[in-house]
């Protein structure tokens, strides 16, 4: 009995200890349940929040770490790129205090283009215009590209989503999406938020998310829909394009057409990007290396003529872009 007394003395001083330790440690730090890395704050003994650093951005805490604070320099020199997924937040916040306000925002998609060309040959395009318009402005960056456009109702299959690999969009998830798009560039600190549209399906919905934006806003920050950009890849015989593709003996008068989803100046252009976008070495073993009669076998020739269309599409999209900033979204048809 007395050995079963004494440890049963033991095993209460042991539990007793025990509490008093973790009563001890509750009371010398403070509670964290539910805050990770990253969360604003804590709470303390109070069980109140605490403040979260006003300095703190980059994914991180910025007591942390100095990378996570708001005007830590950059500790490596600037990365030469105007798309936004490309650059760090340093680099962005930078590249704004350093007067590039102006953003453009594109749609591309995802459709079918003959037998040649990638599904994604919109987005391909505008990886080589878009570069171009925004190094031509010298104050603007890129948005990531937006590939998900309205391709035709989904069930039923309509329009391009009759053939297979096309990705449609509702045409109210495709307003919804450009909206909050540009809404989050707003917040970073953009003044001009330009829109541009690589296919002709988007056009509508572009259009009436930047006046349906711009009204809410009061043009401030300003959003514009530039219909130029696309109306300048639809040339007529006398138009810049037209003359240029004349010029240089890519279209003639009576030419044959393969009657598919494709000319040579698209092929051209998105060979820029990538001439795998086009099958070009494939087409070339085969045989195959012709589009509308145009043969683009000479890629250094072919490259140039893209790299042409490429300069004369910027140059009328930032002519008409700087007319719709300095009218504040209203848009005025270049001649």
């Amino acid at each position: 009995m007395k050995r079963f007394m004494l440890v049963l003395i033991l095993m209460c001083g042991v539990v007793a200890v025990f509490m008093l330790a973790r009563q001890s440690a509750a009371q010398q730090s403070p509670a964290v349940e539910g805050v990770q890395q990253g969360q604003t704050g804590g709470r303390g003994q109070s069980g109140e929040r605490s403040a979260r650093d006003p300095r703190t951005v980059g994914g991180g805490q910025c007591g942390n770490s100095a990378y996570n604070c708001i005007d830590t320099p950059n500790p490596i020199s600037r990365f030469d790129t105007v798309w936004l997924e490309e650059m760090t937040w340093m680099d962005v916040r930078d590249a704004i205090k350093a007067g590039k306000t102006t953003v453009i925002v594109s749609t591309g998609g995802i459709e079918p283009n003959g037998p040649w060309l990638a599904l994604g040959k919109h987005n391909y395009i505008l990886r080589a215009t878009c570069d171009a318009i925004a190094r031509k402005l010298g104050n603007a960056l890129c948005a990531p590209i937006l590939p998900f456009v309205p391709e035709g109702n989904i069930d039923p299959k309509t329009g391009a989503m009759t053939t297979v690999g096309t990705i449609s969009v509702r045409e109210e998830t495709f307003r919804a999406t450009l909206t909050d798009i540009v809404s989050s560039l707003k917040m970073h600190g953009f003044q001009n938020m330009i829109l541009i549209a690589e296919s002709g399906g988007n056009i509508n919905g572009m259009q009436a998310v930047a006046n349906e934006l711009n009204d809410r806003w009061n043009g401030n920050p300003l959003v514009a829909y530039i219909p130029e950009y696309y109306n300048a890849d639809h040339p007529s015989d006398t138009g810049p394009l037209g003359r240029l593709l004349t010029q240089m003996g890519v279209t003639k008068e009576g030419q044959h057409t393969d009657g598919i989803h494709d000319d040579p100046q698209t092929t051209a252009v998105m060979m820029i990007t990538n001439p795998d976008t086009v099958r070009w070495e494939q087409r070339v073993r085969t045989n195959k290396a012709t589009i509308n009669g145009v043969s683009i076998a000479d890629k250094t020739k072919v490259l140039e003529i893209g790299q042409k269309v490429v300069n004369l599409r910027a140059a009328i999209t930032v002519a008409a872009i700087k007319i719709a900033i300095e009218n504040k979204g209203k848009t005025i048809a270049l001649h």
